[in-house]
């Protein structure tokens, strides 16, 4: 009875080797002989030929560390996805799961995509408007991954691609206008950014969900100038306001003094007026002129 077992592994295979049910390691090329007493050893043969590793333990090979100097391990999560190119040519998207590639296989290339929304910052645009002011600008542009072969394939660097758009279309936006109508209009500014932005996210993979101007710093000097534009424009609101306000008044008692003028009643009643108001604050003291008071104020008493 033997006890022994041969594998034969070749140049471009590697073995798999288990024993009850666990890894023990890798078996590299040529020809094995395993001790099995009671048929409990188990040896698979993978092909590198094939570009990646496909195995029922495949976590449990990954976590005994053997595939490190071999192999290229990606574990991808729910929000990633993974694209394979083989000499050059789309192969295959890749859901979420464990997977295991051969280095060096055929020219294989695995790229790793994150689907989940991302944001880049992009900060300190320096940027001339049309009347000749330098400010600094941020913007902040918030995407996700749309079409993941896409995204891979069109540019070596996605974010970095977008990141550019978005400076081309802060400048080509903001720098026809001049420094007040851009301040005055900064959410149509911000549309337009946002749709020129849109439009080249889509031809790169990417689907936009916002664009922001999140900050706009004007020159100290400019600043300076415009708070003191403020000041006069808020200055002369208020004087204005206060203009009407006197006119008003003044033209209420001149339509008083012609109401009183035009009816003598109305103006004894708003004299025992004036005299109530007195007489409730104190004495009152009625000093008599030359031709005498006294019999003017008996008559309206």
């Amino acid at each position: 009875m033997l006890f022994f077992k041969r594998i034969k592994i070749r140049s471009y295979e590697v073995g798999l080797y288990f024993r009850d049910g666990e890894f023990k390691g890798l078996l590299g090329e040529g020809r094995h002989w395993l001790f099995d007493l009671i048929n409990k050893v188990r040896v698979d043969v993978a092909s590198q030929r094939d570009p990646w590793l496909a195995h029922d333990k495949l976590d449990m090979i990954f976590k005994s560390g053997a595939l490190k100097d071999c192999a290229v391990v990606m574990d991808l999560k729910d929000d990633q996805r993974g694209l394979v190119w083989i000499e050059g040519c789309y192969i295959d998207t890749l859901p979420p799961g464990l997977y295991a590639f051969w280095k060096g296989a055929a020219d294989s290339r695995v790229v790793e995509i994150d689907m989940r929304e991302t944001t880049i910052d992009v900060s300190g645009q320096e940027i001339m408007t049309a009347d000749k002011v330098s400010l600094r600008m941020n913007a902040l542009v918030t995407y996700r991954i749309a079409d993941a072969r896409k995204a891979v394939s069109s540019t070596d660097d996605v974010r970095q691609a977008l990141y550019r758009e978005t400076q081309l279309a802060l400048r080509a936006i903001v720098g026809v206008r001049d420094l007040d109508v851009f301040l005055s209009d900064k959410d149509v500014v911000a549309q337009e950014i946002e749709q020129a932005v849109r439009r080249r996210a889509g031809e790169l993979g990417l689907s936009v969900v916002s664009v922001g101007i999140r900050d706009v710093i004007l020159p100290g000097d400019m600043k300076d100038l415009m708070n003191k534009v403020t000041e006069a424009k808020k200055a002369a609101e208020a004087n204005l306001i206060s203009r009407r306000e006197e006119t008003a008044a003044m033209r209420s008692q001149a339509n008083t003094a012609k109401l009183l003028a035009d009816n003598p009643t109305l103006m004894r009643l708003r004299e025992l007026e004036v005299l109530e108001k007195i007489a409730s604050a104190g004495h009152l003291n009625i000093v008599l002129g030359e031709k005498g008071l006294a019999e003017r104020v008996v008559n309206l008493l």
